[in-house]
């Protein structure tokens, strides 16, 4: 599948569209990585994967990833954190909520920049921390 060009700056995109794209691609990573590591049945894919992609587990990789980040990254992350949705926390509270949205935001901003190896460095050490807690 081709990527088609957009047509506006990402700097410029609203945050909660580059969330929107973020938790898909950050989903996508999260499928494979399971997959690869040899899970095949439905439910044990699907129990895996909530402990990566809740919001409590993505506050926590973007709060150890926060020293790591260059100044642009940095940025991406406040803006998306700030950012007013409409929506509230099913299962989270309202912290974990916003500092999730901005980790999404952040990898949704590489995405369209086209920065595939900045993400897959985000993607291996987001997995090392939630594997990490976990003992898996």
């Amino acid at each position: 599948m081709q990527k088609e060009e957009l047509t506006r700056d990402p700097n410029q995109t609203n945050p909660l569209v580059l969330a929107f794209l973020g938790d898909a691609t950050y989903a996508h990573c999260v499928r494979y990585h399971l997959i690869a590591r040899g899970l095949v049945k439905p439910n044990q894919l699907h129990k895996a994967a909530n402990r990566y992609v809740s919001a409590k587990a993505q506050a926590n990789i973007l709060m150890n990833l926060m020293p790591e980040l260059s100044e642009d990254e940095v940025s991406i992350v406040k803006r998306g954190r700030n950012a007013k949705s409409g929506s509230s926390a099913k299962n989270a509270d309202i912290i974990d909520y916003r500092h999730a949205t901005a980790f999404e935001a952040l990898i949704g901003y590489l995405y369209l920049n086209g920065k595939e190896e900045r993400i897959a460095e985000i993607m291996q050490q987001a997995f090392a921390i939630v594997e990490g807690e976990h003992g898996t």
